[in-house]
Formats: C-alpha cells, structure tokens, sequence
C-alpha cells in the first residue's frame, strides 16, 4: 500500500513519482509493453539519472563513501536507462497506416516520437561519459558488495 502524504513530507513530487511508477507495474500486467510506456519509462529514468548525478557530486565532498555509493546507483541507472532504449528500438513499431499513431514531425517541435527517446539517450550519454569510465560502464552489478552484506 503507498503511505499517504505527510503535510510535513520535504519530497512529495518524488512520493508522487514512485506511486505513478507502481501504478504502471500493476497496469502493465493487463498489457504488453509498447513502445509509448518504454519511451516514458526512459523519460523517467534519464531524470532519475540527473537527479543522482546531483545529488552524487553534493554528497561526495562531505560523505565520500555516500558519494561514492550514489555513483555506482548513477552508472546502474545509466544501464538501466540503455537497456530500456535499446529494447525500444527492438519492438515493432505500431501500425503506421492508424492515423492516431502517424508521426508528423514538422508538428512536433523536438522531432519524431522515435528520434525523441534517442535525443535523451544522447544528452543522458553525454553526462555519464564526461564523469564514468568506459570500463565502468559495462561493469556488471555482480560481485557489488553493500554495507549490508559485508
């Protein structure tokens, strides 16, 4: 069950994001994925990627093991963010002939719906290759210890 918004909650738009995600996870099992629900989980993604990003470099300074820790989860969310685009690019695409789903890019200011994901992914890629390795970036999550089970 989500727990109900404090008056004195300092993150109430984040609360609102999880519930609007576990609405989804439950929705998602009445249908399949599309590529409209992978483009709006990259979306969400990719912010939670800035988000980390920030709140990485604030903590470093004064806790560096913090710090450290959300750069990890910053690279593990970059992982999470190229797989969810590259299985975009693998679902087919819907029926182009409905007039609904026909793209018109010269009526949408950022570009097709299918170059939008892929201008994000860019942007996003850009940041996490300026602060990450390469080698990092294809680092598996195995062998990752956690305070907990050390």
């Amino acid at each position: 069950m989500t727990q109900p918004l404090l008056p004195c909650d300092g993150h109430p738009y984040l609360r609102a994001a999880s519930a609007g995600i576990r609405h989804h996870t439950r929705a998602a099992s009445a249908s399949p994925a599309d590529r409209v629900h992978l483009d709006a989980l990259h979306a969400h993604l990719t912010t939670l990627h800035q988000f980390l990003d920030r709140l990485s470099e604030a903590a470093r300074p004064p806790h560096p093991a913090a710090g450290r820790h959300l750069a990890t989860a910053h690279t593990r969310l970059w992982q999470a963010a190229a797989a969810v685009h590259d299985a975009f690019h693998l679902l087919p695409v819907a029926d182009e002939t409905s007039a609904e789903t026909e793209c018109h890019p010269e009526r949408l200011p950022e570009g097709p719906p299918v170059l939008t994901i892929c201008q994000r992914h860019l942007a996003a890629g850009h940041v996490i290759r300026r602060k990450t390795t390469p080698s990092d970036l294809n680092t598996p999550l195995h062998g990752h210890t956690t305070p907990c089970s050390q």
